[in-house]
């Protein structure tokens, strides 16, 4: 029975979401609140269908939210369509490295002497709460390749850079952590070493794949009219390709299929040159995709809008998923959510870590006033930490990762409600003027 109910629940939301999905986009409401809502709903204070254990099931949950946030950072880097060497790509690297270290060094501090943490735990949950979230951004990203608002690729990319770049800060937390609980585990300094090439490394790699792949699927259907199976295939195949590879040679996954993301779409735009992507797809006869598919001045585009297009329909779905695990976590922390501690964390991250770190990082850049107190308040939290967090209860001691758990959940929560009901307006306010 209680399958049943299962299907019920996951159809009935799936419908539900199609069928509002526009009427949501005018309202001060976002997915992800509706999600987390009803995850709440089928947790143990409502239905009691989801009751998860976080810390016996924290391998599982992780990998479920890792495959969610790989195929989000995939789209994130097909979406972003202007070359490498566009200073346009400094503002995200600016906050996807300078603002995120920043926010780390200040909530590290902030944990360690005003919510009277040890330095291990500190350290660990600045580093969780440090990236933004590449899944529940929707209304802040840009909007299709092309789009070079400042605002919303800032704030893309940032999302792209941080998830990956969190996971040696984390992994020093986590360090730190086994140190204050076993001083004989010494840190080394090959720890450095080690986190630049991680990043250097899955960089490079996911470039690198995904530039052969799209390169070799547009030479064997326009040379030989071979390679013309469905695109989804391809997107999981190079998400897939890249973790591995990444993960092989010690490098950090996300970053790498973030870069294959970015290196796909870069083979199309020097393959299109001046067009958009639907100027250089055209029309596509339903009856004869593979003419489309197979035309040397097309075959580029169109690879890369049909992975997009199975990408984002991917993220949706892992949105749901994940979504619902942090609703059913709330409800099963809630006794533990409301505390001086939590109340304090939300404000020590919203008000003055991200605003302080983004400003800095933005001091002599091309954004207007109003564009970096925008990229300040939008440092939305969500997927990300969640990941890290299971990531955390998985490696590190129980007895410094269990006690974040509240704290964590506390912060994701208030970060899909009062960005989801901001967003919205303050969107449409800035697209007006």
């Amino acid at each position: 029975m209680t399958e049943t109910i299962w299907f019920l629940v996951v159809g009935g939301v799936l419908i539900f979401m199609g069928l509002a999905n526009s009427t949501f986009k005018r309202l001060p409401i976002s997915s992800a609140m509706i999600y987390l809502a009803i995850g709440f709903g089928i947790g143990p204070f409502g239905m009691g269908l989801l009751n998860l254990d976080l810390i016996g099931g924290s391998a599982l949950l992780r990998r479920i939210t890792e495959v969610a946030m790989l195929v989000s950072l995939f789209a994130i880097g097909l979406r972003m369509r202007a070359p490498p060497t566009d200073r346009i790509w400094l503002l995200p690297l600016r906050l996807g490295i300078v603002a995120m270290i920043g926010t780390v060094a200040i909530m590290t501090l902030a944990c360690a002497f005003v919510l009277h943490m040890n330095w291990g735990p500190a350290l660990l949950i600045a580093a969780m709460l440090a990236p933004t979230d590449p899944v529940l951004a929707h209304d802040v990203q840009v909007q299709g390749p092309g789009d070079i608002d400042l605002l919303r690729f800032s704030l893309t990319g940032e999302g792209g850079f941080n998830d990956g770049i969190a996971l040696p800060f984390a992994l020093l937390g986590i360090a730190v952590c086994n140190y204050e609980a076993s001083p004989d585990q010494a840190l080394s300094w090959y720890f450095l070493g080690n986190a630049l090439w991680g990043v250097i490394g899955a960089l490079a790699i996911g470039w690198v794949l995904g530039d052969l792949a799209v390169r070799m699927i547009a030479w064997l259907r326009t040379g030989y009219n071979l390679a013309l199976g469905p695109e989804g295939f391809y997107a999981l195949g190079l998400i897939a390709l890249s973790y591995g590879i990444a993960e092989l040679f010690h490098t950090y996954a996300f970053l790498a299929v973030f870069a294959a993301g970015l290196a796909m779409r870069r083979v199309e735009h020097k393959a299109s040159g001046d067009k958009s992507v639907e100027e250089a797809v055209g029309t596509v006869d339903a009856q004869d995709v593979a003419a489309t598919a197979s035309d040397p001045e097309r075959a580029h585009a169109f690879v890369a809008a049909r992975v997009l297009g199975f990408t984002i329909e991917l993220e949706r779905i892992a949105e749901v998923a994940v979504m619902l695990m942090i609703g059913s976590a709330l409800a099963n922390a809630w006794g533990t959510l409301f505390t001086w501690r939590g109340g304090a964390l939300v404000v020590l991250l919203f008000l003055i870590a991200r605003p302080v770190s983004v400003q800095a990082s933005l001091l002599g850049s091309s954004t207007t006033h109003s564009q970096r107190w925008l990229i300040s308040w939008f440092g939305i939290r969500g997927v990300g930490s969640f990941y890290y967090l299971m990531y955390a209860l998985e490696h590190a001691p129980r007895s410094a990762a269990a006690p974040l758990v509240p704290l964590v959940l506390g912060v994701i929560a208030a970060s899909v409600i009062v960005h989801g009901i901001t967003s919205t307006p303050l969107m449409k306010r800035y697209q007006r003027d």
